[in-house]
């Protein structure tokens, strides 16, 4: 998308500025993403109260974001390109922002977990995480390069993150169902694989909005989604299993 000069060379500035922010704010959310998971990987508990703390950063930088975007409206009564700019840094930075609360979110669970023994499972969370993260950084190189393609991309890339989601889901139920000693350590990373998929549904809508921006309509193909868990059935072990794990001391 091509930018043109405005007379009030101050219009420009302020939409840079903007620009700038949003990316900042992007790159504050990837980063609390990426240490929240090592946090998990570590069973670090400092960087986890870390990941926390930095969270009130992202909350800043969108209300930044958030009285930038009056100020313009106010004062610059934007049309065309640049309303459609302003709408999308308003509407990407509460994206981001919810991506950051994911990310604290997992630095709490990560805490939980410090104190339960590890179990395989945990270790399938880092590639999500990955796939997650490089979801995020091409949105924002997208988002700063006005990419409706590879914005387009990162969208397409929301089914398989989905189908991640999935698989990790229904191995921790297995491991819940086999073993109700590591129920709780389960539950703790159900919700971080969650959240994870989560981020890849922030990606995807910043993707909209970018192919919005640039093109100035709707990606009219049916949006990717993978997430299958809401229609799963749990099944109980059978009783005759049940009772020999009994006599097992299993």
């Amino acid at each position: 998308m091509a930018k043109h000069q405005h007379i009030v060379s101050s219009y420009d500035d302020e939409l840079r500025h903007l620009n700038e922010t949003v990316a900042r704010m992007g790159g504050i959310a990837e980063t609390e993403l990426a240490s929240a998971v090592e946090a998990v990987v570590k069973r670090d508990r400092a960087l986890a109260e870390k990941v926390i703390e930095s969270d009130a950063d992202v909350d800043a930088l969108e209300q930044e974001i958030d009285q930038c975007c009056l100020r313009l409206f106010a004062l610059r009564q934007p049309v065309a390109d640049d309303l459609r700019e302003i709408i999308a840094a308003l509407k990407i930075s509460s994206d981001l922002e919810r991506i950051g609360d994911y990310g604290k979110n997992i630095g709490k669970r990560a805490i939980a977990l410090s104190h339960t023994p590890p179990i395989k499972p945990q270790f399938a969370i880092p590639r999500m995480a990955r796939m997650a993260q490089g979801m995020i950084k091409d949105i924002l190189d997208a988002y700063v390069q006005r990419d409706a393609d590879k914005a387009h991309d990162v969208w397409e890339r929301d089914e398989e993150l989905d189908e991640m989601y999935n698989s990790l889901f229904r191995e921790l139920l297995t491991y819940m169902m086999e073993d109700p000693r590591s129920i709780s350590a389960c539950t703790h990373l159900l919700f971080i694989a969650k959240n994870i998929e989560r981020v890849g549904d922030h990606a995807t809508n910043i993707g909209e909005i970018i192919h919005f921006l640039v093109h100035g309509t709707h990606i009219e193909e049916e949006r990717p989604k993978g997430d299958t868990t809401s229609s799963n059935v749990i099944t109980a072990a059978p009783e005759s299993d049940l009772v020999a794990r009994s006599r097992d001391g299993t």
